[in-house]
């Protein structure tokens, strides 16, 4: 699966590339970080999971309870503000140096309450992952 989202990735990149103006980093970052959380508003919380960055492999088990900790996140704010009804990409600084960037995303809950979170990034082989 990871190596799916990761070509996917990839494949969107291009996609960038071969527009005529090309995205800059803090575009992409912001662009992927709202993509990781609309994963995770769709109930895709495998993709969510594996937009996380982990230097080396980890257990099937972990990643088991990564997504169960997703799934009852979701299902936390579904009843505390009627869920997560849409998520927005207010801005995004990268550090293309360091290969890091904060993206700021609205969350729009289904009980009509905002909250803006920052989601650090960080660059790995082309692709911007969470942290």
């Amino acid at each position: 699966m990871r190596r799916l989202f990761i070509i996917a990735a990839i494949a969107v990149a291009a996609m960038w590339a071969c527009s005529e103006q090309k995205p800059s980093a803090d575009e992409m970052a912001g662009r992927t970080a709202k993509l990781y959380y609309d994963y995770l508003v769709e109930g895709k919380y495998d993709a969510y999971v594996d937009g996380f960055f982990q230097p080396d492999s980890i257990p099937g088990v972990y990643r088991e309870q990564l997504i169960a900790n997703a799934k009852m996140f979701e299902a936390q704010q579904h009843e505390e503000r009627k869920g997560i009804a849409s998520v927005r990409l207010l801005r995004a600084r990268a550090d293309t140096a360091r290969h890091v960037a904060s993206a700021y995303l609205l969350l729009c809950y289904g009980d009509s309450t905002r909250e803006e979170i920052v989601v650090p990034m960080v660059e790995h082989k082309g692709v911007w992952m969470m942290k």
